[in-house]
């Protein structure tokens, strides 16, 4: 079971990593060869640029847009993975997708970019997929990302106009909304259970089941009291 388990984050873990690596990797090309990857965004109520609800979460404005997106990514993705085997990649197409359509129904008339919003989708569904299972994967999962990452309950309401709140806001609505939708999809861990754990209590050894007996009726001592 423990070997399963190990298994089990290290890929998750190593998925994960993956994952990051094909984002460095666009990054990289963008800037080796000087592509466009800022056409890859999108743009809210353009039909042309449609495709970037699909995209954008694979490019980013710059390196340090990208490194700031990196460990949480990362760290997120690997508790996903881990802790919900089953729902892992409905909850990741729910929490990109919800971002990139909220962002192009309603964002501000400007190029959106960057996997912050899925970030932020994948933090709000260990939130409360927490709160609705409250196993102690759940919970345990989750006091890692907040100690971490608690700060994304406040950013998804705008502080930077050079950030768009907007798709971590509708990003967090796509992690609620898969939460709901799949807490109880997912086992729940085998809790781990001790050898006196499950056993009757056992009779005193002197006393023995006499304590079963009914007692005697007030007639029935009266009767013997006059023999």
């Amino acid at each position: 079971m423990q070997t399963s388990l190990d298994h089990n984050l290290k890929q998750a873990i190593w998925v994960s990593v993956c994952a990051v690596a094909v984002l460095w990797v666009i990054q990289s090309a963008g800037v080796l060869f000087h592509l466009p990857l800022n056409m890859l965004g999108v743009l809210p109520l353009h039909a042309e640029r449609l495709y970037g609800i699909f995209t954008a979460p694979l490019v980013h404005g710059s390196y340090e847009h990208l490194f700031n997106n990196t460990l949480s990514l990362i760290v997120l993705g690997s508790a996903l993975g881990y802790g919900y085997p089953r729902t892992r990649w409905a909850v990741l197409i729910t929490v990109w997708l919800s971002s990139g359509i909220g962002v192009w129904l309603m964002g501000r008339d400007a190029v959106h970019l960057g996997a912050s919003g899925v970030s932020h989708g994948l933090f709000f569904f260990l939130f409360t997929v927490s709160i609705m299972r409250r196993d102690a994967r759940s919970v345990a999962l989750v006091m890692i990302a907040f100690f971490l990452y608690g700060g994304m309950v406040m950013s998804i309401f705008p502080r930077d106009p050079d950030i768009s709140y907007e798709a971590h806001f509708f990003g967090a609505v796509g992690g609620v909304i898969a939460a709901v939708w799949g807490w109880r999809k997912d086992p729940k861990p085998v809790r781990k259970r001790y050898a006196w754990e499950g056993k009757e209590e056992l009779d005193d050894p002197l006393i023995g089941d006499l304590w079963k007996q009914d007692r005697p009726s007030s007639d029935e001592h009266k009767n013997y009291n006059e023999k």
